[in-house]
């Protein structure tokens, strides 16, 4: 069983379509997330980069640079914030404390120093919410464990003296410090937590080191932002990306192979099962100092978005599906129905059924083929009218080819037959006396014998169907008494009364050939009228033609022979004999010059005899 090309049509586009679907599912499934944190980063670094060129340009204004920070954050969503060359918030005085060092054996470069400790690395928002920061007042002496790195002092904890004791340096956290004595203290965790690390991991427990030291010294001045557009109020409700901004110092400070990292680092970090992106771009300040612009970016609305998507799948998907196979039966019936129709009219076309035309339905390569499959039916159609009326007048020429033959044959026989006697009375000696009769019907039978050649002839030429009859305008009336004069002789003979009423009116036509139909009317009208009789002409004025007729008196034809008239040879009955004159061709050599010329004519009874008629169109 065949297969249906709207059923292929149907699977092949449903086919088509689910798998762009899938493709799309699968895409925005497996494969966006990851495009869009690409795509994330790169917008990303792209906008530090250029928020790293304002940075250069703007002055060491601390509130310019809040300013920054804030309109960076505002139009990309990324928190960022520069650090400087030891991973302290750059500009960061507004929240610090100024502190005097003791003197220091281990490090006699800090001795008796001055410091501006930041205190942002220092402090977490639960702290500073909840109100457990230690309280730091001008004159108090403070314990300061710290990170030395070119002469500076990076503090990781601070605490009032007496809560750390000697010796305790790497031996116990703070934080079990912390639970022994019932004192709060300042503590940048993530820097603790590393050089834990780094002692545990270099020296065994020991605190003896150059790198890590503790130092006491005595409070200064304490610094608290007063203005509510501050570095805290804009980072410190951030606390992950504090600690991972401490973090990050930790590394400054503890990994000495971090220089030879490349200028721009880009790591992965997740909390609370959200991904962010870290970006580091070592950068320059506006006094040439090195720095960093240390930038975190969330990836959280991603897999929101995603999670979102895939609960909306199961609606989208089932309504796609739906909305496929509809589009995808829509669109195979409007593609394969002019097809169809196409195919159904050529099995006709095949079955020589010319009756149905494809309909036209669209300007597009289909409607091409149907207007063609059209045309070629027409033509089709047309050729095979053709051929058919053309046989058929094949036949008719045969089976008259046949009967003009059978016709002449009979025609001829009865000459001759009477030739041949004559010629044998000759011959014989019979009836000598009588030679000059037999002489003048020999002749007789000669002459008859070439008329019927000549019309014979005639007649052949005009059913010949390649003779062209040639027109101009003449003078019916005048072609009319033409016509009458060359039979006035023969009426005269029989004391016909000819009466003529013509119209003066000029016509198109042969007027050769017309005069001749006009004389035969007239000699079948003489021959059949009796003496002492009249004979009628008229030519009258119909609208766009001219009808003209030839009435006689005498014996009438029967209905049922008034067609067959113009056939050739044709004699009704005993009163049409050859003895008459003629022969038989007259009306059928009339009836092809009249259609030649595209005439109506015929033969009608009248009350006292027979009238002929026919039509010519007006000039």
């Amino acid at each position: 069983m065949r297969t249906r090309i709207v059923f292929k049509l149907f699977l092949l586009t449903a086919a088509l379509c689910m798998l762009i679907l899938g493709a799309v599912v699968i895409g925005q499934t497996v494969f966006f997330k990851q495009f869009y944190a690409n795509q994330k980063v790169k917008e990303t670094v792209k906008s530090i980069r250029h928020f790293a060129n304002e940075y250069e340009q703007t002055p060491g204004s601390e509130k310019a640079i809040l300013q920054l920070e804030q309109k960076f954050y505002d139009q990309y969503h990324v928190w960022i914030t520069p650090l400087d060359r030891y991973g302290n918030m750059h500009q960061a005085n507004d929240f610090a404390m100024e502190v005097k060092l003791d003197s220091s054996q281990e490090h006699p470069e800090l001795s008796n120093k001055e410091i501006r400790i930041p205190l942002y690395h220092l402090v977490n928002q639960e702290e500073i919410l909840g109100g457990k920061t230690p309280q730091l007042s001008p004159g108090m002496r403070i314990s300061i464990y710290g990170v030395v790195k070119d002469s500076a002092l990076i503090p990781y904890i601070i605490g009032k003296t007496g809560i750390f004791p000697p010796g305790t340096l790497g031996a116990l956290t703070p934080a079990q410090l912390e639970g022994v004595k019932g004192q709060p203290f300042w503590e940048n965790r993530q820097l603790e937590e590393q050089v834990n690390q780094y002692l545990h991991e270099k020296y065994s427990g020991t605190a003896e080191t150059s790198l890590v030291t503790m130092i006491i010294g005595t409070v200064q001045a304490v610094h608290v932002p007063q203005d509510s557009f501050t570095s805290l109020s804009y980072l410190a409700p951030q606390s992950f990306f504090m600690e991972r901004a401490r973090a990050y110092q930790a590394e400054l400070l503890l990994n000495p192979g971090i220089a030879d990292e490349p200028s721009l680092q880009i790591t992965d970090e997740h909390r609370n099962d959200i991904p962010y992106k870290q970006v580091v771009l070592r950068v320059k300040d506006s006094v040439g100092g090195e720095g960093y612009l240390f930038a975190m970016v969330s990836l959280q609305p991603v897999d929101d978005a995603l999670n979102m998507v895939k609960a909306y799948y199961g609606y989208v998907l089932g309504l796609a599906i739906v909305l496929i196979l509809f589009a995808s039966y829509y669109y195979s019936r409007k593609i394969a129905g002019p097809l169809l129709q196409i195919n159904r009219v050529t099995e006709k076309i095949a079955n020589l059924n010319f009756s149905e035309k494809v309909p036209v339905l669209s300007r597009d390569e289909i409607g091409d083929l149907a207007k063609n499959i059209n045309t070629l039916s027409d033509a089709l159609h047309s050729r095979i009218e053709q051929l058919k009326q053309d046989i058929e007048k094949e036949k008719k020429l045969e089976n008259t080819r046949k009967e003009f033959i059978a016709s002449v044959s009979h025609e001829l026989k009865n000459p001759l037959s009477v030739m041949k006697s004559c010629l044998s009375a000759v011959k014989d000696g019979v009836a000598r006396h009588k030679n000059d009769y037999y002489m003048a019907a020999l002749e007789k039978e000669v002459d008859r014998m070439n008329l019927l050649v000549v019309d014979m002839l005639e007649l052949a030429k005009f059913e010949s169907g390649t003779y062209q009859m040639k027109g101009d305008p003449f003078d019916i009336d005048e072609a009319i008494h033409d016509a009458c004069g060359l039979l006035t002789q023969d009426m005269e003979n029989k004391h016909l009364n000819l009466m003529i009423q013509v119209d003066q009116a000029r016509v198109w036509g042969n007027r050769q050939r017309i005069e001749q139909v006009l004389a035969n009317f007239l000699t079948n009208a003489i021959r059949y009228t009796p003496e002492n009789q009249s004979i009628h002409i008229s030519a009258r004025e119909e609208g766009e033609a001219v009808k003209v007729s030839v009435e006689n008196k005498g014996a009438r034809i029967p209905e049922d022979q008034l067609d067959k008239i113009w056939d050739r040879f044709y004699r009704g009955d005993a009163a049409r004999k050859r003895s008459d004159g003629g022969t038989g061709l007259g009306l059928a050599i009339c009836k092809n010059i009249l259609e030649l010329h595209g005439s109506r004519y015929g033969a009608m009874n009248t009350e006292d005899g027979v009238l002929f008629y026919f039509y010519l169109h007006k000039a």
